[in-house]
């Protein structure tokens, strides 16, 4: 299945059948997409639940939004582990005990390892604020204006273990304006992730449901987009 490469009013995000797909989001900082997903859950326009949240900032403010909502959170600081491998060991068994079907990283700001992608494969979907493979890694909207370049935005994508290097799942584009800083960039970009953050999670889930054959023919006829030209 072709995944729509820009987001519009014209591809909306397809409906997934019950059961809701089970969510663990992975989190840094304040927690905004995923603030962003459980909107688009509570307007149905998402069939899924957040299982539980993790992460690693004791201070970070999606450990108070997720309160706020009354969804689990485990705090597993980075600090207090060995090594990547460890800490993403200690992160695939809180996902298991929310037992998630999907992954999903909404601002996490530590690398990981193969232990756990190996453990949810082609499974976890990453946000990252830049039109990749444009300005990977860290300070991405730093790096567009150091550029000059005229067009930037954010992509939603498989995380693979090289940095924002998976398969491509949604863009959207945010023009450069002249008078542009860091933090007005990504103010935004902020925007259009929270857009398509919820939309590129449907797509992808009924897209696996598409290849282990667990829809039905008319549940994808009823999903079909015609990309524009």
């Amino acid at each position: 299945m072709t995944f729509p490469c820009l987001i519009s009013q014209d591809a909306p995000p397809p409906t997934l059948p019950d059961p809701p797909i089970r969510l663990g989001i992975m989190a840094s900082g304040s927690g905004s997409n995923m603030a962003a997903s459980a909107q688009a859950i509570d307007s149905g326009d998402l069939n899924a639940q957040i299982a539980g949240v993790i992460y690693n900032n004791p201070s970070a403010l999606v450990a108070r939004r997720a309160q706020e909502r009354q969804i689990a959170a485990t705090l597993l600081d980075h600090r207090q582990f060995d090594s990547r491998a460890a800490l993403d060991q200690a992160i695939i068994t809180a996902l298991k005990d929310y037992a998630v079907d999907w992954v999903i990283m909404a601002g996490w700001m530590r690398r990981v390892t193969e232990v756990l992608i190996d453990a949810f494969p082609q499974r976890i979907l990453n946000i990252h604020p830049s039109l990749v493979p444009s300005f990977p890694g860290v300070r991405a909207v730093e790096q567009s204006l150091n550029a000059g370049v005229k067009v930037t935005g954010c992509t939603v994508h498989y995380v693979e273990l090289a940095v924002d290097s998976g398969q491509i799942v949604m863009h959207a584009a945010v023009t450069v304006r002249p008078d542009d800083t860091v933090s007005s960039l990504q103010g935004r970009i902020q925007v259009q992730e929270h857009r398509i953050f919820p939309a590129a999670i449907a797509w992808a889930a009924f897209n696996s449901l598409v290849t282990e054959n667990l829809v039905t023919e008319n549940l994808v006829t009823e999903n079909l987009v015609t990309e524009n030209p």
